[in-house]
């Protein structure tokens, strides 16, 4: 009697069985290794680099993106948005930012390094609430001399188109300014300086 018949059938399972093994263990390695190419949410949260494109934000639009566990506020504002900050000058507390914090790159009365693109970390400086996006001019619940900017629902704190606190506010401070640079045109990098980018 030949046991030829079985130990070749056994000896294709073994082969089989261990080449899908095998395969599993290279996937199984491969996963974290390509994995480790992107930054953890554990890194991202500890202040990693996030790339945001912003060529689909339209004039007079937000985009929200996170940095850091915090929500990051990206404008693009118009002309007519940038001609309103020079007409409530005298209606902010920190007009020219002085006491807010900001890189020493950004322009300190527009709060950034191109003038129509704004970034701004979006918590209030009062309690560390939410501030709404409030664009439209002169709305019936914010009053005839609104000319948009962002509106903390929490306890009434208001904010110009730069981030600006107004006078006799809850909140202390101007909204934040996070680090960022251009990588390109419309490529924003949030947590890298533009002067160490």
């Amino acid at each position: 009697m030949s046991n030829d018949g079985v130990n070749a059938g056994r000896r294709r399972f073994l082969v089989a069985a261990t080449s899908v093994v095998g395969a599993a263990g290279a996937v199984g390695a491969a996963v974290p290794f390509v994995g480790s190419w992107f930054p953890s949410a554990k890194a991202k949260a500890a202040g990693a680099p996030v790339k945001v494109n912003v060529s689909k934000v339209e004039p007079g639009q937000q985009m929200i993106a996170e940095w850091r566990g915090q929500p990051v506020f990206i404008v693009r504002r118009t002309e007519e948005i940038l001609g309103n900050l020079d007409k409530i000058h005298d209606r902010v507390a920190d007009p020219e930012s002085k006491a807010s914090v900001q890189p020493t790159y950004v322009d300190p009365v527009t709060r950034s390094i191109k003038p129509e693109v704004l970034l701004l970390i979006g918590i209030c400086t009062h309690l560390g609430c939410s501030p709404t996006f409030r664009p439209e001019v002169a709305p019936a619940d914010l009053g005839p001399e609104w000319v948009g900017g962002y509106f903390c629902p929490c306890h009434g704190s208001r904010y110009d188109m730069a981030g600006r606190v107004y006078k006799s506010q809850p909140a202390p401070l101007n909204l934040p300014v996070p680090p960022h640079s251009y990588e390109t045109d419309e490529i924003i990098v949030v947590g890298v300086d533009q002067e160490k980018a």
